[in-house]
């Protein structure tokens, strides 16, 4: 029984890590990535997953249409949707920056 016990141990020990370090993370992606998608509503920006930003258009089920230049729009896979891209508020300067050195002159 001891010789049962230490054989599987170490086998349990890697099936443990395997689990915490690969497939607890890949789930938790997969259901953030799926409360994304529910919660996608017109008008707001997206990127997809090839690295196109557009403005969400419609959404109906499994199809969404995006507009990625004035009257230009692409009816995508809400698949594709890779994040939804905060709205760019006013920009503050950081000290350091060009705005700063042209006051300095």
């Amino acid at each position: 029984m001891p010789e049962l016990v230490s054989t599987l141990l170490p086998l349990l020990a890697i099936a443990l890590v395997f689990w915490l370090l690969i497939i607890r993370p890949q789930s938790r992606r997969t259901k953030a990535l799926q409360e994304l998608r529910a919660s996608l509503t017109p008008g707001d920006q997206v990127m997809m997953t090839a690295g196109i930003f557009g403005t969400l258009r419609s959404v109906d089920g499994e199809r969404a249409t995006i507009e990625v230049a004035d009257g230009t729009q692409f009816e995508i896979a809400t698949g594709a949707i890779a994040s939804v891209v905060p709205a760019e508020g006013p920009t503050e300067q950081r000290p350091g920056t060009a705005a700063d050195s042209e006051e300095e002159s």
